[in-house]
């Protein structure tokens, strides 16, 4: 079921978190915090949406990384009921994908609940106070790659919070799966 995030909270402040990454290292909020900004994406091993974009969104990510953004991914699905999403398979992902990033586990789903995550993939974009500034889409593609010279909505947004500690006010939310929440 494709669901579609709330749009951009301007200002609204990063909960702070610690957990578990596929690198064997626990992280927090302050660990990954990059001196332009932060990214913190949920995202999971089974969407759709997030295969669709997984090699622009690692690209994104790495050259975010290189403006001096912080960059983590976060996997808050029920393991349970998705074993696909489950830690050992995020951990084959991570390795096969060659992530820059972190990729941690919210296996109580906690730091989803905090930052309001709706589906996978949904960004989370602040600036170097941890003022949310981007809540959009990567860019066009929904469950199957947009076009290749689609706009990259999410890397232009965060490198004009590099540049100017704002976001664009204009986001197009991002679409996705649900998060899958235990019951």
């Amino acid at each position: 079921m494709a669901v579609t995030p709330p749009v951009c909270d301007f200002g609204w402040k990063a909960p702070g978190f610690v957990l578990s990454g596929t690198d064997g290292k626990n992280w927090s909020l302050d660990d990954i915090r990059g001196p332009k900004g932060t990214l913190i994406m949920f995202i999971c091993n089974h969407c759709p949406y997030v295969l669709a974009i997984m090699d622009r969104l690692l690209r994104d990510a790495a050259a975010l990384q290189a403006a001096g953004i912080g960059v983590a991914a976060i996997s808050a699905n029920d393991a349970d009921a998705y074993p696909d999403d489950s830690f050992i398979n995020m951990l084959r992902m991570s390795r096969e994908k060659h992530f820059s990033f972190p990729y941690l586990y919210d296996e109580t789903q906690e730091v989803a609940r905090a930052y309001g995550a709706a589906c996978t993939p949904d960004f989370f974009g602040f600036n170097a106070q941890d003022e949310l500034q981007y809540r959009g889409r990567l860019d066009a593609s929904g469950r199957n790659p947009g076009p290749t010279d689609a706009r990259r909505e999410l890397f232009e947004a965060m490198m004009l919070v590099v540049e100017t500690g704002q976001g664009p006010r204009e986001q197009v939310a991002s679409m996705g799966c649900s998060i899958k929440w235990k019951v």
